[in-house]
This record gives structure tokens, sequence and C-alpha cells, in this order.
């Protein structure tokens, strides 16, 4: 008599067969991801005419420094350097100072008037006042062409505080705050000593969406800032760029403009590179925070 297959059997079979499709797309997926990066390390490496052939796949060819030298001659870019540093960790230490508190206070419902001011913070996602009335006020506030024109007016995103209070509204159980008034803890108190302990993840997570953000940003520098010393690493680069595009269309000769042209591809993949190493660097650190804080944010128990 032939044995018949139990149902347990057949699913954990077919939950295999979907763990290795899946891993098969995902595995796509990266690839998909992480080579046009790659091929810009192995091209900022490699020279225009070996680009150009095909030969560049996954290995430099005709190795060459030419992009780097350009780049690294302008000495205006170690202060650019600088700049982006200065700005992204003052930037994110004011973004994350004033958005854990404000999601944690918009997380207790019991707030008078939370309900009211959460409506108001959505409303700023879907209606922005425009460049011209934002610059008008930062320049009647005092701060136009300074370091706190590209912080304080980006100094909390609704966005990343719906994810904070998502957390701490998921994450801190009532019965956790009851037990701490018991004690004779206030909001304060409780936030200080036992929620933000608890919110390392959360943290973590704000820290990389505005490190990101501050250390990418070039319009606001380009819209607020005029003093070539105080520009991010982003506007160097795009200077760099554009002063030797301009160079190239004033060459005497065809071939001097193609030469310029090649150097210009060049460089292009070497900015790249250059503006995102300190991100690539910092973010394998930070990765299972990311991870968890996310998860923790949008799923509830």
């Amino acid at each position: 008599m032939s044995r018949k297959r139990s149902y347990p059997e057949f699913g954990a079979r077919s939950d295999r067969i979907v763990d290795r499709v899946n891993t098969v797309l995902l595995c796509l997926v990266l690839v998909l991801t992480v080579y046009p990066l790659y091929f810009m390390l192995i091209a900022s490496f490699s020279s225009i005419q070996a680009i150009y052939a095909g030969k560049v796949i996954l290995l430099p060819s005709e190795p060459t420094l030419k992009g780097y030298q350009k780049i690294f001659s302008d000495s205006s870019i170690w202060q650019g350097y600088l700049n982006a540093v200065v700005y992204t960790v003052a930037g994110t230490a004011v973004n994350v100072i004033l958005t854990v508190p404000l999601a944690f206070i918009l997380s207790r419902r019991e707030m008078p008037g939370c309900g009211i001011l959460m409506k108001l913070f959505v409303f700023t996602m879907y209606f922005y006042g425009g460049i011209i009335p934002t610059y008008l006020v930062v320049k009647q506030v005092g701060i136009l062409d300074s370091m706190w024109s590209l912080i304080l007016p980006t100094a909390i995103a609704t966005y990343n505080m719906i994810i904070a209070r998502s957390f701490f509204i998921n994450s801190i159980p009532e019965e956790l705050k009851e037990a701490a008034f018991l004690d004779g803890c206030g909001y304060t108190r409780f936030f200080i000593h036992v929620a933000l302990p608890l919110s390392g993840a959360i943290i973590a997570i704000m820290v990389l969406f505005y490190g990101a953000t501050h250390w990418n940003d070039y319009f606001n520098a380009m819209i607020y800032l005029n003093t070539p010393s105080k520009f991010p690493l982003q506007m160097v680069l795009r200077n760099i760029l554009i002063s030797n595009q301009m160079a190239s269309s004033m060459g005497e000769d065809a071939t001097t403009v193609a030469e310029s042209t090649q150097l210009i591809d060049l460089l292009k993949y070497g900015c790249v590179i250059v503006s995102s190493i300190p991100m690539l660097v910092i973010y394998p650190f930070i990765q299972k925070y990311f991870v968890k804080g996310v998860m923790i944010g949008a799923v509830k128990g």
C-alpha cells in the first residue's frame, strides 16, 4: 500500500522552494544595485578609451589616476571635505536632538493638542512655502551665508519624525510608563531615563537618514552660501566639473577638446567615488540598527 505524503512534509518542501526563489531574486537585485557603483569605482581607475571600448566590466583596464590627480590637485577639496563633515555632524546633532523628543511628545496621545499638532506637521509634508519665501526668511533671520542656513531650515523632517513616533508608540509599552509614574517619574524623567535608553535603534536610524541627507546636500548650499571657502564637498566637486567643462569648451583645437572631454568623464566617475566613500564606510557599522529600527517602527509587537 502506497504511503500518502503528509501535509507538513509538503509544506516544508514548498517553503524551501520559496526560500530558494527568494534567494535568487534577492541576489539579482543585489547585483543590479551594487554593480553600478562598482562599475564607477573600476571606471574611475581606467582609461576612458577602455571604457568606451567596453573593456571595463569586472576589473579596471589600462589603469590611470588622471581623474583623481585632477580632483585632488584642487586645494579647495580638502576645505570642502572639512566643511561637509562639520555641516553633517552639527546638522545631524541638531536634527536628532529636536526630532526624537518631539516624536516622543507626539506619541503620548494623552497630551492635549497632540492630534492637532500632528496634523499641522503632516500638512508641511504636502504644502511647501517655496524657495523664494524660505530664502527671504533665512536672509531676514540673519543666517544667510553661514553654516546655520543649511541646518535650521531643515531642522526637523516630518517623515523621520513620523518614523520615530511610530517607534515610541509600538515599542515603549504603556505598562512601563505606568510603572515609572507609580515610582514618581514625570514625562521628562521617563523620557530621559527610560524611553531614551531603549531607543538606540531609532536614534541610529535618525543619524543615518539625517547624516546622508546633509552629506549629499548641495542645493541648499548653492542657494544660501556665497563664500567659496564655506562650500561643502558636493559644491566643490560640482565647481570642479563646471570649471573643467568650461575649459574644454574653450579648447584651441579638436584634439584638445576631445582630451578635455575624456578627462571630464573620468572626473565624473571620480567625483561619485570621492563623495560616496564616507557613507560607504559608515553604513556597515549601523546597518543592524537600520534594519531593526525600521522594522520595529513599522510593526507592532
